[in-house]
């Protein structure tokens, strides 16, 4: 996810360890209290109203507080009944009917309806906020009774179910809501005042509830008593700001915390505690560089030849060394390992010697200058400034000077969607399982993210039609069906060389030995409510 750059998995990497800002770790015997469960991040909340709400740390919150009408299985791609405890799709995939769970209450004690998930995606759509483009192609909603969701798409999409079960997607007491200041209609982007109150109030039917919030310090729920589900062995979670890789693991080792969400592979390495337990797992995130031939001057540069030589110049093998010393893969198309469509896709491979040869057919016998301007971050492990480092050495065996320009992230986006940025580094992580958001998103399509950013004035001269036509097909497909189309799709994007994959990172899970039930969920990150205390 991070549409608009991805804000999500932002953290400032490890440091000099006396300079750690540890922020407001919880005492030592707080963490180890067997009904508190403790959990140290670099929390990234840019909001905690559901449908406004697009990070990382956003996911851990919203999915343990606010149920879904379906959810993502433990085995992160399989669909198992939410709030609603079965549903119906027709052929076309465009008419989905949802049963309410009978007995599911929120927080508060009233039962949720099929109003309240009326209310709820209607409000969704109509903010026209980051997590909008889930009720993408939504023409009706209505409650036939309370507990029966109808929903009418205006097109076949066989992702529609699987974009319910985004942590976004949660489901809200509407009257509770609404008191809050909330709207739902055609006037929510403009009218709705329930930001504020959502940062001390939730209103949802998930295993938790919201206790307090205290920006850049520490978030604490609650056990929901009123959960219609097993209850959670936790009467309290606490997620304490802790900035970097470095002050979580050694707040992990102290006993401060009880789990770290965000240590590094060089940093797990380090930790020496019997009573820590390190994992690492492979990740569906992952970091790319990004192409604008639209940029100020670079439609007679940045062509399609050059943009394949270019991708040829760079040692894909090395990268994955070079980010994170080998804990990760080379992915081959903006599409992550492991989601449907990409099991036979052709990992990029460097050839220096084509990569000059196409550049001095492009008439660039004498190299050329790019410059590549990112956000100065450090994600899912990895420091963007020396992913870009790599890239710069690998290109300049071609004879391209890359000049280099780490900035703020606001200055990026002023720079990109202002006379542009030639090249960039960014990231991605998904926000439900399903290959259908990443075209959506990456692909040379009309209406596409990147096609806008790549694009700039001369759009149209970039776009893909055979991408159009078979992600299109994709969502009237199912099945091996709809797994094949996307390895085309994948194919077709790979071949526009405009988004190319850098590295999909590992996941370190770090842990204390007494905490079970850790994992790491596609969509959710790590659901709070499996977790329990020997």
């Amino acid at each position: 996810m991070q549409h608009y750059g991805n804000l999500r998995g932002s953290f400032v990497g490890a440091c000099v360890v006396g300079a750690l800002a540890l922020g407001a770790i919880p005492a030592t015997g707080e963490a180890q209290e067997s009904e508190t469960l403790v959990v140290g991040r670099a929390m990234d909340f840019n909001s905690l109203d559901p449908s406004r709400s697009f990070c990382d740390t956003c996911q851990i919150y919203l999915s343990s507080v606010y149920d879904t009408l379906v959810a993502l299985g433990a085995d992160n791609q399989s669909l198992k009944p939410g709030l609603a405890e079965s549903w119906t799709v027709n052929d076309a995939q465009t008419e989905f009917e949802f049963t309410i769970r009978d007995g599911a209450k929120f927080a508060d004690g009233t039962p949720v309806e099929a109003s309240d998930v009326v209310w709820t995606f209607q409000r969704m759509k109509n903010l026209k906020s980051s997590p909008s483009f889930l009720m993408d192609g939504m023409i009706s909603i209505e409650a036939s009774d309370p507990r029966t969701v109808r929903i009418s798409l205006e097109s076949s999409n066989s992702e529609f179910l699987n974009k319910l079960s985004a942590p976004y997607a949660g489901i809200m007491n509407a009257e509770v809501a609404a008191a809050g200041g909330a709207i739902a209609d055609e006037t929510a982007a403009e009218q709705d005042q329930a930001e504020s109150w959502f940062l001390s109030n939730s209103a949802g039917s998930g295993p938790f509830k919201l206790v307090s919030y205290s920006p850049e310090a520490e978030l604490r729920l609650a056990r929901n008593d009123e959960y219609w589900g097993k209850k959670p062995y936790f009467a309290e979670v606490v997620v304490s700001q802790i900035q970097n890789a470095v002050g979580q693991a050694q707040a992990l080792e102290s006993g401060a915390i009880d789990v770290a969400m965000q240590v590094d592979a060089d940093t797990a390495a380090s930790i020496r505690s019997d009573d820590v337990t390190v994992e690492i797992v492979p990740s569906y995130n992952f970091l790319y560089i990004a192409f604008a031939p639209g940029a100020k001057g670079m439609a007679d540069v940045l062509t399609p030849k050059v943009r394949e030589a270019l991708t040829l110049a760079i040692n894909y093998d090395q990268m994955v060394e070079f980010t994170v010393g080998g804990n990760g893969a080379k992915q081959a198309a903006p599409i992550p390992n492991g989601f449907p469509g990409t099991a036979n896709l052709p990992l990029r491979e460097q050839n220096v010697e084509k990569a000059k040869q196409m550049l001095a057919d492009a008439g660039f016998n004498d190299g050329l200058s790019i410059m590549a301007g990112y956000p100065n971050d450090n994600v899912y492990g990895v420091d963007i400034n020396i992913m870009m480092q790599k890239v710069q050495q690998d290109l300049k065996a071609i004879d391209v000077d890359l000049e280099l320009r780490p900035l703020t992230y606001a200055v990026w986006r002023e720079e990109l969607y202002g006379d542009g940025l030639p090249m960039t580094g960014l990231y991605f992580a998904p926000d439900y399982y399903g290959a259908g958001q990443y075209p959506a998103y990456f692909a040379m399509m009309p209406g596409t993210t990147w096609l806008a950013r790549s694009g700039l004035e001369d759009q149209e001269a970039l776009v893909n039609p055979a991408a159009a036509d078979l992600y299109k097909q994709a969502l009237a497909s199912s099945g091996d069906e709809a797994e094949a189309i996307y390895e085309q799709i994948g194919l077709e994007m790979m071949k526009d060389n405009m988004i190319i994959p850098m590295v999909s990172p590992n996941l370190v899970l770090a842990y204390r030995n007494d905490i079970k039930g850790v994992r790491y969920s596609a969509c959710c990150n790590l659901p709070l409510a499996e977790l329990t205390r020997d």
